[in-house]
């Protein structure tokens, strides 16, 4: 376990890329979601690993991504957040085609204690280039992950809808609790 590495997950469009931006900004590392990248890279829309194209495909990139980004942080001193991960990736993998993938993933794996989990807000939540689904698929997403985390042992810290400032002031204050 690198129990410096921080899970923050739940929701799409719950404002967890904001929080990774304004923890970065106060001098922490901070990891991009790896689906959001996957997107990015795509060679065009018929690519295959597209998550509206192919979601197992998306989800076993999303699993390389999580794992080549908790290796390339490995050195890294102080909190390295992550703006999903690997639990996030095989819960996908998982829901996309059954494949029992998680708890071993996780266990070999695993994040700080304590995880984060963005509530849905559908306030904040709004499809783009990447991110095309909608909020019910978001709100089954969050299901997922809500269930899949204490299941984990993970102690589940839900972020306060505030401003991203108070939100990055709570999880720093949990952490050093």
């Amino acid at each position: 376990m690198a129990d410096n590495f921080v899970l923050i997950t739940g929701c799409s469009g719950g404002g967890k890329s904001s929080l990774l931006t304004e923890l970065a900004a106060r001098g922490y590392a901070a990891v991009e979601e790896p689906g959001r990248r996957i997107v990015r890279q795509a060679r065009g829309p018929d690519d295959p690993v597209l998550p509206w194209n192919d979601p197992a495909a998306f989800a076993r990139r999303a699993v390389e991504m999580a794992l080549a980004d908790r290796e390339a942080a490995r050195g890294l001193h102080g909190w390295v957040f992550f703006d999903r991960g690997v639990v996030d990736a095989a819960s996908a993998l998982e829901a996309a085609t059954g494949e029992p993938s998680l708890r071993a993933l996780d266990r070999a794996h695993r994040y700080h204690r304590r995880v984060f989990l963005a509530p849905p807000w559908p306030q904040l939540h709004t499809t783009d280039a990447e991110r095309r689904h909608g909020f019910d698929a978001a709100l089954e997403e969050h299901q997922r992950l809500e269930a899949a985390l204490p299941a984990l042992d993970y102690e589940v810290i839900v972020l306060p809808r505030t401003s991203v400032a108070g939100r990055a002031d709570f999880v720093l204050a949990i952490l050093e609790a």
